[in-house]
């Protein structure tokens, strides 16, 4: 499944950038993340509860970032396992300023799917992932009002 998508904010890079390198605030902006623990510099495990259409499941895994230009980006890598199923996502993430004061966050990637996750059809799951992209920014609209 392609993840692809950008959205603007109403901050600087700089930022945008300290708030996705703060593990807290990564826990609190990421939807059904339950819990976030650092293993490393830039290495996490991560328990999220996520409702996809009539299927809900608890996912425990690792994320790691890697390729990190500060305030610029970084890719992703996701491993998630539950009882309905296993995620391996790779993400890019790119920071960019159309003008100062804004922050323009594009990403791009490919989630592999398995177990009852790959057979519930990518219809309900494209729509899933766009409600938990869309939380997200919200949230982290919020988040940058709020600090």
């Amino acid at each position: 499944m392609e993840l692809t998508g950008t959205h603007t904010v109403d901050a600087g890079p700089d930022k945008v950038w300290s708030l996705l390198m703060n593990t807290e605030a990564l826990a609190r902006i990421t939807p059904g993340i339950s819990r976030l623990e650092a293993t490393g510099e830039k290495t996490f495990k991560a328990i999220s509860n996520v409702k996809i259409g009539p299927v809900s499941g608890s996912f425990a895994g690792d994320l790691e970032m890697v390729d990190i230009i500060p305030n610029k980006g970084f890719r992703l890598m996701v491993t998630q396992n539950s009882k309905i199923g296993n995620v391996a996502a790779e993400v890019g993430i790119k920071l960019s300023e159309p003008e100062p004061g804004k922050t323009e966050i594009s990403f791009d990637g490919l989630a592999k799917l398995s177990g009852l996750l790959a057979r519930t059809g990518n219809r309900v799951l494209s729509g899933v992932a766009s409600t938990l992209t869309k939380q997200f920014f919200q949230a982290l609209e919020a988040e940058i009002k709020n600090s």
